[in-house]
């Protein structure tokens, strides 16, 4: 490992930054190291506004995709090199604000059906009907699931910020159902393995990009073509009802059924004497 990759992350420890920031930091500093073929330090001003002008103007990016892009390059030279120049306090990335598009409702039954194999389609429906971000949703584990209480503790929130989410009856009685199919300790959604078997013993969740991709997937399948490439935010997301302490609309798969049962994922076996 290089000195100035040793003094960025111990840069990232200090300001507190999460783990999906530090990777784009990483990646755009790396990008302007291939761009030049040579260190970020070696670089001159003027080399610097000529790689900022090509990723927007010649690569195409969107604002968001900048906005990282000058997020990340500036907090190498302000933080790591201690170095702040004209360039680094002049860009910005013009704000944009666009409607989301929000489906219908038959819109997103019709993608829940259309998105197997059945860890795909439980992952969505609970995606959908608690409001939760990609990787919110990955990362729940069994013991996030207060059954008594009808809600969900969610650890990764935007912002490393921690948060209950109301948990509708017809989700808890689907995730007990796909929790009976691999019984994992620890991961409410595991990965899977390539030869699908791995899940009772997995340590990590699934993959952004195979979620991502079995959702575009799923999308093709069912005719949808106005909701972006990608899992997007006003897709899954129901603020109102978070914020209200209500449960979001339930996009039921057949198979969901009500609980009343009061324990979390794992009913507890009665002591044989």
């Amino acid at each position: 490992m290089t000195p100035l990759r040793q003094q960025m992350i111990a840069a990232f420890q200090l300001s507190g930054k999460g783990k999906r920031t530090q990777q784009t930091y990483v990646r755009e500093v790396r990008l302007l190291a291939q761009f030049y073929g040579k260190s970020p330090h070696l670089l001159s001003e003027q080399e610097l506004q000529h790689s900022f002008l090509h990723r927007q103007n010649v690569d195409g990016l969107a604002p968001a995709s900048m906005r990282l892009c000058y997020s990340g390059i500036r907090f190498f030279y302000q933080h790591v090199l201690q170095r702040d120049g004209h360039t680094l306090s002049l860009i910005r990335a013009q704000p944009t604000h666009r409607l989301p598009a929000v489906p219908r409702v038959e819109e997103v039954r019709r993608l829940l059906k259309a998105a197997p194999p059945r860890h795909h389609q439980v992952y969505f429906t609970t995606v959908c009907s608690l409001g939760l971000r990609l990787h919110e949703a990955l990362y729940l584990q069994v013991s996030d699931i207060d059954a008594q209480r009808l809600q969900v503790h969610v650890h990764r929130g935007k912002g490393a910020k921690e948060c209950y989410v109301p948990l509708p009856e017809e989700t808890l009685a689907l995730l007990r159902t796909y929790w009976k199919t691999h019984r994992n300790k620890t991961c409410l959604f595991p990965a899977t393995g390539r030869d699908q078997k791995q899940s009772p013993t997995a340590t990590s969740p699934m993959s952004r990009a195979s979620v991502q991709g079995a959702f575009r997937k799923a999308k093709g399948r069912a005719g949808i073509s106005n909701t972006g490439v990608a899992i997007p935010k006003a897709f899954v997301r129901h603020s109102s009802a978070r914020s209200r302490g209500q449960s979001p609309s339930h996009p039921a798969l057949p198979g969901a059924r009500p609980t009343r049962n009061p324990h979390g994922l794992v009913t507890p076996r009665p002591n044989r004497s």
